[in-house]
C-alpha cells in the first residue's frame, strides 16, 4: 500500500481509512479541520495520472471498490502525514496501526537504500533497450524505403512454412489497388475475405470462385457492412488463381491466397499487357 509518487513514499487516504477502520470521508474531514497541520510535504492531492499509476496491479473490482464512486482525486500522506493523522484521529486503532505503518516506511527506506545499485542497473538496461529499439526501427525504415524505391521483382517463390512472408506480400499487392481488385480463386472463403479486408478504403472487390466455395451470402453481407463493395460470381471457367489491380496489373498465384505459405508456391507478375486484356475479356463473358 506504499507508493512512490513525486519522489516520496506515500499512502492513499482510502487505504489508511481501511486500516484505521473508518470511512475515507472521516479521514479527509479530519485533515480539513486541521489544515495547518498538513503542509504539502505531509499530504497532497493526486493528479488523475498519478492515481492511475497507483491502480496498477489492483483488480478491476477491487479498484472500483477503492474509488467508491468518489468524484475527486484522492489525497495521499507521507510518513510524516501518517504520523500527524494518527494524532488527530485519537483512536486506539489509529495509534496501533500507525506504529505498524511507521515500521513499514522504515523498511521501505532500507530496501531502497540497500538496492540502489540494482535499481540503477534496471534503469540502465531499460535505457539501452530503448536505444536499441530506436536504432532497430531506423534500420527497418531504411529497408522499407529501399523496397519502395526499387522495382518489384516479377516472380517470387515461397516454400512451405513461409506463411507470414506470403501473407505480407499478398497484402502489399492488395494495397496497391486504388479503384478495383479482381480475385480469381476457386476456393474463396471467409479467410480470403479477412485478407482482402486489408485493401484501401473505396476499392471495390470482385471475386470469381467455384460454386462449391465456402462463401455464404451472409459472409458477403457482413463484409460489405464494413468494407464495401464486394461482388461474388460463381464460375468453373478458371483453374489457376489471379489478382488483377485497377484493370491494369495482374498476378498469377500458384495457391489460394488463404493457403499462401502452407505449401511451396509462386507469385508471378504478368508483364504482357495483352494477357491482362485477355483475362478481363474472359471475365466480361461471365
Amino acid at each position: 500500500m506504499i507508493y512512490t509518487i513525486r519522489g516520496q513514499q506515500v499512502m492513499l487516504d482510502s487505504d489508511l481509512a481501511m486500516l484505521y477502520q473508518v470511512e475515507t470521508g472521516v479521514v479527509n474531514r479530519a485533515v480539513k479541520r486541521n489544515k495547518e497541520r498538513f503542509p504539502e510535504d505531509f499530504c497532497f492531492q493526486l493528479t488523475e495520472e498519478e492515481f492511475l499509476r497507483c491502480q496498477i496491479g489492483i483488480s478491476k473490482t477491487e479498484g472500483t471498490e477503492r474509488r467508491g464512486g468518489r468524484r475527486y482525486m484522492p489525497y495521499v500522506f507521507t510518513e510524516m502525514g501518517v504520523s500527524m493523522l494518527s494524532s488527530i484521529l485519537r483512536s486506539d486503532v489509529a495509534v496501533f496501526v500507525s506504529i505498524g505503518i511507521m515500521r513499514a516506511f522504515v523498511e521501505m527506506r532500507h530496501f531502497i537504500a540497500n538496492n540502489t545499485f540494482l535499481f540503477e542497473k534496471v534503469s540502465s538496461m531499460e535505457l539501452k533497450q530503448l536505444e536499441y529499439q530506436k536504432s532497430t526501427d531506423e534500420r527497418f525504415d531504411k529497408v522499407f524505403r529501399y523496397i519502395e524505391d526499387h522495382t518489384e521483382s516479377e516472380q517470387k517463390l515461397f516454400f512451405d512454412g513461409q506463411i507470414y512472408d506470403a501473407f505480407s506480400l499478398i497484402t502489399s499487392i492488395i494495397r496497391k489497388a486504388s479503384k478495383e481488385i479482381i480475385l480469381i480463386d476457386g476456393y474463396a472463403d471467409v479467410d480470403t475475405l479477412n485478407i482482402l479486408a486489408k485493401k484501401n478504403d473505396g476499392v471495390d472487390l470482385k471475386i470469381y470462385t467455384f460454386a462449391s466455395a465456402k462463401l455464404t451470402n451472409k459472409d458477403i453481407s457482413n463484409f460489405n457492412s464494413q468494407y464495401p463493395t464486394l461482388t461474388v460470381k460463381k464460375t468453373q471457367v478458371f483453374h489457376d488463381r489471379f489478382i488483377i489491380l485497377d484493370g491494369q496489373t495482374a498476378y498469377h498465384i500458384g495457391a489460394s491466397i488463404k493457403d499462401a505459405g502452407k505449401k511451396c508456391f509462386g507469385i508471378s507478375l504478368l508483364t504482357d499487357p495483352k494477357m491482362v486484356s485477355e483475362l478481363l475479356n474472359r471475365l466480361n463473358g461471365i
